[in-house]
Order: C-alpha cells, then sequence, then structure tokens
C-alpha cells in the first residue's frame, strides 16, 4: 500500500494554491473510501473553501496514520471549486462523481449546498461543514450538518448578548438579498424582545450596493445603539467596520460565523476589529490539547496560516464521518447509495468530541451541541466565558 504521508508531505505544500489542490495518490487499482470535497477555492469566499479543504487533508492524514477506516484508507478527491455559484457546485458534484466520490464533505456556502443537496438527495451521503441555511440538508435522509442553522445563529446571539449583559439597545445591519445574512437577521430580531433586548435601528443594504453604509450607519450611531449586530460575511463587514471607525461610532461589534475570516481581508487595518465578537465554536488560540494539535499540524501543512472555524468544522465532519461508517461497518465496495443508507442509519448512535464541541446528530440531520462565542484581541481569537 503506497505510504499515505508521503502522498500527502508533497500535496500539503502547495495545497492553498486555490488553481492546484492536492489530491492523495493511491496504487492503480487499490480499494480507498473517496471523499469529495465542493467549496469556493478561488473568488470572494475562498477563505471558506480552502480551508475545508485543507483541514479535511490533515483529518484524512491521521485517519490513515491510524489505520484508515475499517482497515481501509481515506481518499480526498481534488477540490470543486464553486466559487459560492449553485450551478457551478452541480457541475463539481457531477464531476466528482465521474471520479468516484462515494461521501461529501460540502457543500461550503448555503445556496451552493442547498443545489447540490438535492443532487444527492437519498444517493450519496452528504455532510456539509458550514452550509448554515435551513434548507440544506432537507432534500434527503442522507445529509447531514455539522453548523448551527442560520434561524439558530439570529437566536442563540440575542440570548448570549442578553445572557452576558453586553447591551440593551441594539442594531443591526445586513446583506436584505443574501439568504444568509436574512436568515440570521430574521430570528434575531424576533429573538431580541423575549431576551429583553430592543432594536433601535434595523438597517439594510444590498448586495449589489454594498460599498457604501453611510447613510445605514449614520442612522445607527443616532438611534443610541449599545451594540451593533453584523449578520453578513466577513468581506462586508471589513468595509463596514471602516466606514463605522470614519464616523466614529462607539459600539459592540457582535457578528456569527460570516464574520469569521476578516483578519485575513486583504489591506485590512485589524486593529479596526479589536473588541469584535462573533458566535463561532472555534478558536485557534485555544489551549486544549485537541485544537493545539490540529493547528500545529494545519500550519505545517499549510504555510504557517492559521485554521478558521471553517476548517475546525471540516475536521470534525471527518471524523464524524469514521465514527459513522465504523458504527455502519461499510466497504468501498458498495455502492453510493447503499453507503448513504447505512451511514445515515448509523449518524444517529454516534456521538464525538470534536473540536468544535461535543457534536450528535438528530434524525433531521441537525447538529445537537452548545454555542460558543470568541472576542477579537491583539489580532487573535479569544474564546470568551
Amino acid at each position: 500500500m503506497r505510504n499515505w504521508k508521503k502522498a500527502l508531505g508533497v500535496a500539503a505544500a502547495v495545497a492553498m494554491a486555490a488553481t492546484t489542490l492536492p489530491t492523495a495518490v493511491f496504487a492503480e487499482g487499490e480499494e480507498t473510501f473517496k471523499i469529495g470535497i465542493i467549496g469556493p477555492m478561488t473568488g470572494d469566499y475562498a477563505q471558506y473553501g480552502t480551508n475545508v479543504y485543507n483541514a479535511a487533508v490533515v483529518a484524512a492524514e491521521e485517519i490513515n496514520a491510524a489505520g484508515g477506516i475499517n482497515g481501509y484508507q481515506v481518499e480526498i478527491l481534488a477540490a470543486g471549486d464553486d466559487q459560492g455559484d449553485p450551478e457551478k457546485a452541480v457541475n463539481a458534484y457531477n464531476d466528482l462523481l465521474d471520479k468516484g466520490m462515494q461521501m461529501l464533505c460540502g457543500t461550503v456556502t448555503s445556496g451552493a449546498c442547498i443545489a447540490v443537496g438535492a443532487e444527492a438527495a437519498e444517493t450519496t451521503f452528504l455532510f456539509t461543514p458550514s452550509g448554515s441555511a435551513v434548507d440544506c440538508i432537507t432534500a434527503g435522509s442522507n445529509e447531514f450538518r455539522m453548523c448551527f442553522t442560520d434561524p439558530m445563529q439570529g437566536s442563540k446571539s440575542a440570548e448570549y448578548i442578553a445572557e452576558k449583559g453586553l447591551a440593551t439597545k441594539v442594531a443591526v445591519l445586513y446583506d436584505s438579498m443574501a439568504d444568509y445574512n436574512v436568515g440570521v437577521h430574521d430570528a434575531f430580531v424576533e429573538a431580541a424582545p423575549e431576551f429583553g433586548l430592543e432594536v433601535v435601528a434595523d438597517e439594510a443594504y444590498t448586495t449589489d450596493s454594498n460599498t457604501d453604509y453611510s447613510v445605514q450607519l449614520g442612522k445607527i450611531k443616532e438611534s443610541g445603539a449599545e451594540l451593533l449586530f453584523l449578520p453578513n460575511y466577513y468581506s462586508d463587514n471589513a468595509l463596514i467596520l471602516q466606514q463605522a471607525a470614519d464616523i466614529d461610532l462607539d459600539v459592540i461589534i457582535f457578528g456569527v460565523d460570516g464574520m469569521d475570516g476578516i483578519l485575513s481581508v486583504e489591506n485590512f487595518d485589524t486593529s479596526l476589529a479589536e473588541g469584535v465578537m462573533l458566535l463561532t465554536p472555534f478558536s485557534a488560540t485555544a489551549e486544549d490539547e485537541a485544537t493545539v494539535n490540529f493547528v500545529t499540524a494545519y500550519k505545517a501543512a499549510n504555510n504557517d496560516e492559521t485554521p478558521n472555524q471553517f476548517a475546525a468544522d471540516a475536521y470534525d465532519v471527518l471524523y464524524a464521518i469514521k465514527a459513522a461508517a465504523e458504527d455502519a461497518g461499510i466497504t468501498p465496495d458498495m455502492s453510493n447509495e447503499d453507503i448513504s443508507a447505512a451511514m445515515s442509519a448509523s449518524m444517529l448512535n454516534i456521538e464525538i468530541e470534536g473540536l468544535t464541541g461535543t457534536a450528535k446528530w438528530t434524525e433531521d440531520g441537525e447538529c445537537d451541541k452548545s454555542p460558543k462565542a470568541v472576542v477579537i484581541k491583539d489580532g487573535v481569537y479569544e474564546m470568551m466565558e
């Protein structure tokens, strides 16, 4: 059997090069479990997709070094780059099927995940690390999720802000054309009064006008808000923080998992993110053994780059796949349909101690784990109590 570590060593060295994403090399005819990855490897949200892919490679290397799954090695296929686009995601899905994909870790973003979920329903086991829209895993009983849903992120954020006494008067600024942003926003606004929060400003922008937030931020400044909730992706939030600083808007900033990645935005002054809080289950600076080992391995394989929450979710997905596959006793010679059915049944039997928390799954494919939050201090994430 070909030495997995030797094969991965070459691949990992170029893991962040979006146009040359690696794949493991195995002997011809060798039976392996082939896992596909689909996500934005290039474009505005490439930080999400490349982190998912690279973390899956790290997990697969560890799993294979420990004997694989049911005695078989795991092969991570070359990533499918969907650039966050549903049509490209479906094309990538079909391409990976042609390459022998048996299970899918993906897709990464919600719109793409919904589209691929419709194709994979009841045929190919789908496990999204980060597709948070409710409909990402509703097409088939063989679809599971590692992250929280958009509505849960919104309601849990309101609960967290209230329980920690961060503010009582809150404002919201969100993209009203994006499903992710709207889903989180609507749940937050609905839950806020239940937790004693007053929404004093509820401002929106659209995807095609996301360069000037001066009018909305001016209204928020006048509203007397103590906290600004930003349920948007990091690229928009980076510009929002810059423009908020330009008008001396002095409020607490709180986001959700889409905020993750803001510290790596090109030309962004990271000092503007000092004190920013976000709901996320992972901090690369945590000192528990599992996190330290993962971050060390990830950095070693990826030019010292620090993994984000999406990487941690993907890492946990691979270990949940391993646990379910071993519970099900599957083998690589089984059909995708049989693997999918067996894995789906076994997902209800397993519980893992992951980087993102102790996780188990319900019949509707949702992950049951406790929410966590981090605060940005001195350019790094720190877990909040």
